[in-house]
C-alpha cells in the first residue's frame, strides 16, 4: 500500500499513532478560542474584534485566518434590528444655539469641546434612556445618566453634573448637542449659567453634526443591545 501511495512505511506508522496532525490540532484549538470570545461578546463580535481580543490574550492570529475559520465553522456575528424610539423633541419654543462646532471633532486638550446625545438602550430593567457626554480630546465618556423618563433633570442635567465632577472646566468650553428640548430648556441652561460654557447645536435633522456621539451609541448598542451593563468611561 505504501508503494502504491508513494509514502514511507515510517510515515504510515506515524499516522497510525497520530491520526490528527499538529496543524489540525492547532486549528481546532483556535476555533475553540474563537467560539469562547464570540460567546463572551454575546455573539456580537465579528472577525476583526475577535482577532483583536485573541491577540490581547496572547494568541497570535491574523484577522483573515479568524474570518476563514469562522466561515468554515459557521460562526457569525449577530446584529439586532434597530428599535427606534423618539428621543429628540425639537419642536419647542426654547432658544436654539448656532452650530458653532461645525463638525470640528478635534480638541487640543481636555475641557475644550464636549458633545452629548440621548438614546434608548436595552438593560436588565427593560428599555431605558441613556444620556452621555464625551470629551472630544480623548473621546472619553465623562458624564452619563440612565433614566426611565426624558425629563431634563433625569437626563441632561444629571449627566452634566457627573461630567463636572469627573472633569473640571479650566477655560472656555464648547458644548455641542442636538436641538432637543432637554438641552434647550431652562433647567439645563441654568446649569451652564455663570460658567465659561458656550452652547452649540446641530442643524435640524442632521445627525452628522453630532457624529462622534452618534458613533458611540451605535457601537454600544450593536455590542450590548440585549444585556444590562454598566457604561464604560472610555471608548
Amino acid at each position: 500500500m505504501c508503494k502504491v501511495l508513494k509514502v514511507s512505511s515510517s510515515g504510515y506508522y506515524y499516522w497510525r499513532k497520530h491520526p490528527i496532525g499538529v496543524r489540525h490540532q492547532n486549528q481546532h484549538q483556535l476555533v475553540s478560542h474563537i467560539r469562547r470570545v464570540h460567546k463572551q461578546s454575546e455573539y456580537r463580535y465579528g472577525s476583526p474584534r475577535i482577532a483583536d481580543e485573541l491577540r490581547e490574550q496572547g494568541v497570535k492570529v491574523s484577522r483573515n485566518r479568524v474570518a476563514r475559520l469562522m466561515k468554515k465553522a459557521g460562526i457569525r456575528s449577530i446584529i439586532y434590528k434597530k428599535y427606534r424610539v423618539q428621543t429628540t423633541e425639537s419642536d419647542h419654543e426654547y432658544p436654539v444655539a448656532k452650530n458653532l462646532l461645525n463638525r470640528e471633532f478635534t480638541a487640543d486638550k481636555p475641557g475644550q469641546k464636549w458633545v452629548s446625545d440621548i438614546t434608548y438602550i436595552a438593560t436588565g430593567q427593560g428599555w431605558l434612556y441613556l444620556t452621555a457626554i464625551l470629551d472630544l480630546a480623548d473621546r472619553k465618556v465623562i458624564g452619563w445618566a440612565m433614566s426611565d423618563t426624558l425629563k431634563a433633570v433625569d437626563t441632561t442635567v444629571s449627566a452634566w453634573r457627573m461630567a463636572l465632577k469627573n472633569r473640571a472646566i479650566d477655560s472656555h468650553l464648547l458644548f455641542h448637542s442636538d436641538r432637543g428640548i432637554q438641552y434647550a430648556c431652562t433647567e439645563f441652561r441654568d446649569e451652564l449659567r455663570d460658567l465659561p460654557v458656550e452652547q452649540s447645536m446641530s442643524r435640524k435633522g442632521n445627525c452628522w453634526d453630532n457624529a462622534v456621539a452618534e458613533s458611540f451609541f451605535k457601537t454600544l448598542k450593536s455590542e450590548r443591545s440585549a444585556v444590562a451593563v454598566g457604561l464604560p468611561y472610555s471608548l
